[in-house]
């Protein structure tokens, strides 16, 4: 595992983004103009929650490991041995040192910067600012397509039920990880999301990872978010850190 030392520093970076004190319109606020977190979640025309915002996570253990909360995962052997391989090494080989993807259970973990999420009634956007990278949730009716190539991402549909937002995504490639540390995963992989934002300013998200390639029955972890208001995103590209000297800190 990374050193106690490492983690709790880390944890403690807060979000950053470009465009800070950009005030968001037609958010409630308080009396003192502060944006009014726990007011209601905003709904869409349809009548369900709008998940549209800017959200980073709150708890960064997620980060160092998504599946702190299960314990030992319920690995098939290989997995196993390989995830406690890339711990002996630091996970020296993530993805993400050589510029490659974040994936779809990673990306939204990141603990220095955020996500978008721009939600209309036939697609969910999902804007990362780390490396601006995206995905595309499709609530059209469609159902899932068949795959012509594997994807950091995958492939997304969604669907209401209640207040809850519904995602299945398939059609991965098998070179992501899971999350930091190196939860493998093999292109079998179905990720079931389920959003729930039960106020302004609040957002959770239950991952539930099925793989029967690397694990001997599904897991689940619900992680919370926050929003961040008043601010945009900024652009982030690998390997170009001019961008850097122009971060504003929350």
């Amino acid at each position: 595992m990374l050193p106690r030392a490492f983690l709790v520093l880390a944890a403690a970076i807060p979000a950053a983004a470009q465009w800070v004190h950009y005030p968001t319109p037609g958010l409630p606020r308080t009396p003192d103009g502060k944006p009014n977190l726990s007011a209601p979640a905003p709904r869409a025309p349809d009548g369900k929650p709008d998940l549209s915002g800017i959200w980073h996570v709150t708890d960064r253990k997620y980060l160092f490991d998504l599946a702190i909360d299960v314990g030992e995962p319920p690995y098939q052997p290989w997995a196993a041995a390989q995830f406690k391989e890339r711990q002996a090494n630091a996970s020296k080989d993530r993805p993400s040192g050589r510029c490659l993807p974040h994936m779809l259970t990673d990306a939204p973990l990141v603990g220095t910067t955020v996500f978008k999420i721009v939600q209309t009634p036939a697609v969910t956007m999902v804007l990362y600012e780390e490396m601006n990278h995206f995905r595309q949730i499709l609530t059209d009716g469609r159902p899932l397509p068949t795959p012509t190539t594997g994807a950091w991402f995958g492939y997304s549909i969604g669907r209401w039920d209640g207040d809850t937002f519904i995602v299945d995504t398939t059609g991965f490639n098998d070179r992501g990880w899971l999350d930091d540390p190196g939860h493998p995963h093999t292109e079998s992989l179905h990720v079931i999301e389920r959003y729930r934002r039960p106020d302004l300013g609040h957002l959770q998200i239950q991952f539930t990872i099925d793989d029967p390639g690397a694990y001997t029955k599904p897991w689940s972890v619900t992680v919370p978010f926050e929003l961040m208001p008043d601010m945009e995103l900024i652009e982030n590209i690998c390997e170009n850190e001019k961008d850097q000297e122009h971060i504003q800190h929350q």
